[in-house]
């Protein structure tokens, strides 16, 4: 997949409210489309929306992957039910800690896609606003 062309974030604003969420929306579907756990239609889908040959607009209304999803999200629902309060604990910790580091990572990354902001000179020009000085 990484031959294909890949979409944008802005490419996918037409679903996301703002353009961080169109940056995480990205990322899910390229965990989603990479993880070789993931498999069948889920990543099938994730992998079509990010070549672009299909919008995700399209793939939410598209009821092979609607069912794809749910399915996986029954069985995420399934595993966590079936969990011991000890095995609760650990997953809540092991959460807290990736959900740190995720945190750190998107800040380093928006840093990055903002750039340094230090060396650009924002005050307004001195002498008015171009309509020069005759005497």
């Amino acid at each position: 997949m990484s031959n294909e062309r890949q979409i944008q974030d802005e490419d996918l604003m037409d679903v996301a409210q703002d353009a961080e969420q169109a940056h995480r929306l990205r990322k899910a579907l390229k965990v989603l489309a990479d993880n070789p756990n993931v498999g069948g239609k889920l990543q099938e889908m994730a992998q079509e929306v990010l070549s672009g040959r299909i919008g995700m607009k399209d793939a939410i209304q598209t009821p092979g992957y609607m069912d794809a999803l749910g399915d996986r999200m029954s069985e995420i629902r399934r595993a966590a039910e079936d969990q011991t309060m000890a095995e609760r604990e650990e997953s809540r910790e092991k959460f807290a800690a990736w959900q740190k580091e995720q945190e750190a990572k998107e800040d380093e990354e928006r840093a990055e896609r903002d750039g340094p902001s230090g060396t650009i000179v924002t005050t307004p020009r001195r002498g008015g606003r171009g309509t020069g000085h005759r005497g």
